[in-house]
């Protein structure tokens, strides 16, 4: 009895062990379950790879930031860019990423979000001007192109189209339709023989835009080219730098000038296409947009993809001021990137692991009493 006994609590034993050794992988699997959490978010920030260069051709001027001041309850909200170098927009960001500091003191931030709100674009496209023989490579060009940026845009979305040769026309406004547009687009068939005044109707179409609310921008495709504008380049501008819509052109200087060599078909006078394209560039800098000037109008999905991301996507970023002084007077702001970890600079990777230089862009001042009124 005594040995059955002492087998007994022998067979006991080796059983508690056997428990123990199978247990510890699912115990440690669990352990380091709960300290995950902790764990998240240390080392760089990673985001996916982007093209090595930028898509536009210009350029591109610091984008105004949107700032609200509600003088009730003090807090400020920031609607701001944050990009690689080369113009791309970079995700993942999370609150404490992001340090605030208001004349010089830190903020507490509440919260840091990414908005995508609809899009209120104003398309204006070049329909007649050019020499008759190519007029209707312009039509399938134009026509082509602005097919594609209907494709591309979100179902909340809105275009009002203008075309343009010799005077403005309004072909349709923001109540248009997906289906509708791509109708209208479809149907325009070959300008007629004309001038074309690109001045005059970037001037028009700004001074129809200005009344527009939201996330607005205007949307210009082009060879560039002006024959008898009333207004002078200069004019047009000047009315670009002051406009509240920034102006992304489509440039189609590369696509005509070869057709142009190709086929031989010149106007009477050689077209400047070298001077076309500079003032294309220009518009689109001085408004804070970007110019786009591809080599044909074949597939242009990257195109717009970059170009509405630019218009449409922005951190959101909230916090309660900490400063009680004059509502009149300017306050000073400064936006950093941080880990929240070591307290240092965030460092920023691809998914191939090479180094991304973030930069934030945004206005460095604000007056709390009139952002308390937009």
């Amino acid at each position: 009895m005594k040995a059955i006994s002492e087998h007994s609590r022998v067979v006991k034993l080796m059983t508690f062990l056997l428990f123990l050794l199978l247990a510890a992988p699912a115990w440690g699997q669990e352990q380091k379950s709960e300290t995950a959490p902790r764990e998240a978010g240390r080392g760089p920030l990673r985001i996916p790879s982007r093209p090595r260069a930028p898509l536009f051709q210009s350029t591109q001027d610091k984008q105004k930031t949107e700032i609200q001041f509600d003088p009730a309850t003090h807090m400020v909200t920031l609607k701001l860019l944050v990009q690689d170098e080369n113009g791309f927009f970079i995700p993942n960001l999370r609150r404490e990423n992001f340090a605030v500091y208001e004349n010089g003191v830190r903020q507490q931030v509440i919260s840091a979000d990414i908005e995508h709100p609809p899009a209120q674009l104003g398309l204006l496209i070049e329909f007649g001007g050019q020499a008759p023989s190519m007029n209707h490579e312009l039509g399938d060009e134009v026509s082509r192109a602005a097919q594609q940026l209907v494709e591309e845009l979100d179902h909340d979305d809105k275009v009002a189209v203008w075309k343009y040769s010799d005077k403005v026309e309004k072909v349709v406004d923001f109540s248009a339709t997906r289906d509708s547009l791509t109708t209208l687009l479809y149907s325009f068939g070959t300008p007629d023989i004309s001038e074309t005044n690109l001045y005059d109707a970037i001037i028009f179409v700004i001074g129809e835009m200005r009344p527009v609310t939201g996330r607005k921008a205007i949307v210009l495709i082009s060879s560039g080219v002006d024959t008898a504008s009333k207004a002078r380049y200069q004019d047009a501008l000047n009315a670009a730098g002051n406009s509240d819509s920034p102006i992304y052109v489509l440039g189609l200087t590369k696509v005509l000038q070869d057709y142009e060599e190709v086929y031989g078909h010149r106007p009477v006078a050689r077209t400047q296409w070298e001077k076309a394209q500079r003032e294309l560039q220009e518009f689109a800098r001085v408004s804070k947009g970007r110019a786009y000037i591809p080599e044909n109008t074949l597939n242009l999905s990257s195109v717009y993809d970059d170009m509405l991301e630019n218009i449409k996507v922005r951190y959101v970023i909230r916090y309660r001021s900490s400063d009680s002084a004059n509502l009149n007077s300017p306050r000073r702001i400064r936006v950093e990137l941080v880990d929240p970890f070591t307290g240092g600079p965030l460092r920023v990777v691809d998914s191939n692991g090479k180094s991304v230089r973030a930069r934030i862009v945004f206005q460095d001042s604000y007056v709390p009493a009139a952002a308390s009124s937009r």
